[in-house]
């Protein structure tokens, strides 16, 4: 049995023909049926004929032609970020906030996939655009009609919008919040920043790094976030800005945002200033409301506690039962509540390592005036002979370089090299040594209370260190003031999603940090295949590890479209 093309006029025929003998042996054909006109037959119409004869003589179906398979897209991170920035309200919010009749696309969405971005595979916005239309699948986005320019105009949407989208962020997180007493932390960071130009209104200064400890064009970041690790409010000042000056204008948009009736500001050492206590309190009386804070000491201003080290010290050490514990005092000071924490663990590295710089030092200066014996004595020498002015710029630059210049002393005014060591100085400093301290107007807290709040301080340098190593916000490559303030935004939601699902994991007793989440959901993938004229998507099946990561996010798993 075999097919045959027939032609009747300009018509052409599929036919089925069997060949046969008659009763004289002769071979011959006959139509077994007629399958139509050519023109007129389809692929779709002929293979279940085709399958059907495949399966009946046992042989496994053919396909009419290979599959052609689509690039595999990320699929099970954008997909668990989405879920949650849904529930979060985020999609609604800004879809408000960002609402406007004159634009051609959707500007929501564009912030949404820039700020998962920051997640899954942070990059430059045209990195973004390669990673949407070649990596990703992020849903209810059309992947294939976004370009960079879209990108940068919803940028420039979020800055021109900025109030509204702060509002509306902050209505989505005020229920998360403790209205009647929040302890909010308040740190500072810089954000290295790319190119050399200046344009007006420019963020971009030098500054000191606090990545490299020197000079670099940057800007500064400010972030507060609760005693949950949830980040709040954030704010961009110029690279050169001093710490000093950021916390009260902080604290006052805070205020306006969530309508708290008592709010407890902790605060990093760089924070501490007089008039920054002076507007804290005042900005309490104004308003009617409790404005408290925990403030540490700089290390630079605890030569002000020299006499009052001489009296607790002693007890403090006293008191000590395990070094790795912390033994908490207070008094007062400038007329304010000062809690001193002594932990004798800390104290006895920093005293070791004073100690051996020192010593380090004055064998350097012995070494020196040893030479300089030897010379007066007429002993030669190797090398050209020295000078006392010499040992003494070499002693001095070591000693500045140690920064010990406190307790080793050259007496540049005398012809003969020299120097002391001032032993009361370093008693002074030692007395210090393993010390907090830290300022507070809160009366109603136990001093030891007071240190633990303050300790929590270190959750948000790590939400930083999140922002730094994770969402990858520097190096900063835009120029204008506005679109600089547009991506410190966006990585500020990715910040939040990162708390948020990091909140969740370990509420949920997962092992999982966010990023080894996103990592093992990612492999979930959207796959597309191209049978003939048809076309199939499907998911990557989720692994029983997945499947719990799923669970513990609080994210519905992702269905199959097929």
């Amino acid at each position: 049995m075999y097919t045959r093309i027939t032609k009747s006029g300009p018509r052409r025929y599929l036919q089925l023909v069997e060949g046969y003998r008659d009763d004289n042996g002769k071979v011959k054909q006959r139509v077994v049926a007629s399958l139509g006109r050519i023109d007129q037959l389809e692929a779709a119409d002929l293979e279940p004929l085709i399958h059907g004869l495949q399966r009946a003589v046992g042989r496994p179906e053919s396909l009419p032609e290979a599959p052609r398979f689509d690039t595999a897209r990320a699929f099970g991170d954008v997909w668990a970020m989405h879920q949650l920035w849904q529930e979060l309200g985020l999609d609604e919010a800004l879809k408000r906030a960002l609402r406007s009749s004159r634009r051609q696309f959707d500007a929501e969405a564009l912030i949404r996939a820039m700020v998962f971005n920051r997640l899954a595979a942070p990059s430059s916005k045209l990195g973004v655009l390669e990673w949407l239309r070649e990596e990703a699948s992020v849903p209810e986005l059309d992947h294939a009609t976004i370009h960079h320019k879209q990108l940068l105009h919803a940028m420039d949407a979020l800055e021109e919008h900025k109030a509204d989208v702060e509002r509306a962020v902050a209505a989505q997180l005020r229920p998360l919040l403790d209205q009647e007493l929040s302890v909010i932390f308040y740190d500072l960071t810089t954000v290295r920043i790319h190119g050399t130009a200046t344009v007006d209104d420019d963020l971009r200064r030098h500054g000191l790094s606090k990545d490299t400890g020197g000079i670099g064009r940057q800007f500064a970041l400010g972030v507060v976030q609760t005693t949950e690790g949830l980040p709040i409010a954030h704010e961009v000042f110029e690279g050169n800005v001093a710490e000093t000056r950021t916390l009260a204008p902080m604290i006052e948009r805070l205020l306006e945002r969530f309508a708290l009736k008592r709010v407890v500001v902790v605060a990093d050492r760089g924070l501490l200033s007089f008039d920054n206590i002076d507007t804290l309190e005042a900005l309490g009386a104004e308003q009617g409301l409790a404005v408290d804070y925990i403030l540490a000491v700089p290390a630079r201003r605890y030569i002000e506690f020299t006499e009052l080290m001489e009296r607790l010290h002693p007890e403090l050490a006293a008191a000590v039962t395990d070094e790795r514990v912390d033994v908490v005092t207070e008094t007062t000071w400038q007329g304010r509540r000062l809690v001193v924490a002594h932990n004798a663990e800390r104290a006895a590295e920093q005293t070791a390592t004073r100690r051996a710089t020192i010593e380090q030092l004055d064998a350097l200066g012995e070494q020196l005036a040893s030479r300089l014996d030897r010379q007066d004595a007429g002993e030669a020498g190797r090398g050209r002979p020295s000078t006392d002015r010499s040992a003494y710029q070499r002693f001095y630059k070591a000693v500045l370089d140690k920064n010990m210049r406190r307790f080793v002393k050259a007496d540049l005014t005398s012809t003969r090299f020299s120097y002391t060591i001032d032993e009361e100085a370093r008693a002074a400093a030692e007395r210090l040594d393993g010390k907090l301290l830290l300022v507070t107007s809160l009366d109603d807290m136990a001093a030891d209370a007071v240190v633990e709040r303050y300790r929590s301080l270190a959750d948000i340098e790590r939400g930083f260190r999140v922002l730094k190593s994770e969402i990858e916000i520097a190096p900063v490559y835009h120029r204008l003031p506005e679109r600089i303030r547009a991506h410190a935004m966006i990585c500020f939601l990715a910040l939040v999603l990162y708390r948020v699902l990091r909140g969740r994991l370990k509420a949920a007793g997962s092992p999982y940090s966010p990023e080894k989440m996103l990592k093992s959901l990612r492999q979930i993938q959207r796959h597309t295949v191209h049978v003939g004229s048809r076309s199939y998507e499907g998911l990557t099946r989720p692994s029983q590890e997945q499947l719990d990561l799923f669970e513990a996010a609080g994210v519905e798993v992702p269905k199959d479209p097929c």
